[in-house]
């Protein structure tokens, strides 16, 4: 586990979540997706904690995506598919959990970050907040089939075509419009804010909660279409000479320009 780049504290009943690489932007390595994987389990199995906070450590960020080093080493069409089953999980296990999530969103919420945030069962922001998945600017790859479902999800097919096909970034007041945050808040007043509905949730019926939870993740899985139907398209992009072409970008600082192959 680390100490570290995934910071966990547990406070009057509330597990804290930190993403802690404020110099990155709080971008996610593979070392913090398992850790958040572990942290899950760990929250499940602990009795005293009745709720749990995400947050971005900086002020700047809650997650920048994944950090784009990691993808300097796909060679293999299972290289894209097992990133894309690997993001799935975790995300799916911070889903599912039983227990109620905040996210904490100040500044950039992309990529990854989007996905994390989507999944929380509250999400609550800074007017700094950035949020979309920017791929078609930025490195020309796809989310899975079962991000996408929830992308439409929280904020319906215009929208979500905006957010993929544009590169569209909501800024707070449109997140605000658009449902998909519950409020926009103050930043100095935010994180007192999120212990608040923290500790709200402490106070309600602990399975009506689970249940309610438990039910409305029954309906959304129902809607999605299994893993595998975006196999495709997640090797076609992940594997083409655009990709690669801009993850050197990102990494080198090499120019290129799209060639849709």
């Amino acid at each position: 586990m680390t100490g570290e780049t995934l910071l966990y504290e547990v406070r009057d009943g509330v597990a804290w979540l930190g993403f802690n690489r404020p110099e990155s932007r709080n971008a996610m390595t593979w070392e913090m997706y398992d850790a958040l994987s572990a942290y899950c389990d760990r929250i499940r199995e602990d009795d005293s904690i009745h709720a749990v906070a995400l947050h971005g450590v900086g002020g700047e960020a809650f997650v920048a995506g994944t950090d784009i080093g990691q993808f300097e080493s796909f060679r293999e069409p299972q290289d894209a598919i097992a990133y894309e089953q690997r993001i799935d999980a975790v995300v799916g296990k911070l889903e599912a959990l039983e227990k109620p999530t905040v996210a904490l969103l100040e500044g950039a919420c992309v990529g990854g970050g989007a996905a994390l945030a989507l999944v929380c069962d509250f999400r609550y922001a800074t007017p700094s907040l950035k949020f979309g998945v920017p791929i078609s600017r930025t490195l020309g790859n796809t989310l899975s089939i079962t991000n996408v479902s929830r992308l439409i999800d929280m904020l319906g097919v215009a929208r979500a075509k905006e957010a993929l096909m544009l590169g569209t970034l909501l800024d707070a007041e449109q997140a605000g419009a658009a449902g998909l945050v519950n409020a926009v808040i103050d930043p100095d007043l935010i994180y007192a804010e999120v212990a608040g509905v923290a500790e709200q949730l402490g106070r309600r019926a602990p399975l009506t909660l689970q249940a309610s939870k438990a039910l409305i993740n029954r309906v959304l899985t129902h809607r999605r279409l299994e893993r595998e139907a975006s196999d495709d398209w997640v090797t076609a992009c992940y594997m083409s000479d655009d990709f690669k072409a801009a993850v050197n970008k990102f990494l080198h600082k090499t120019p290129f320009e799209w060639k849709g192959r």
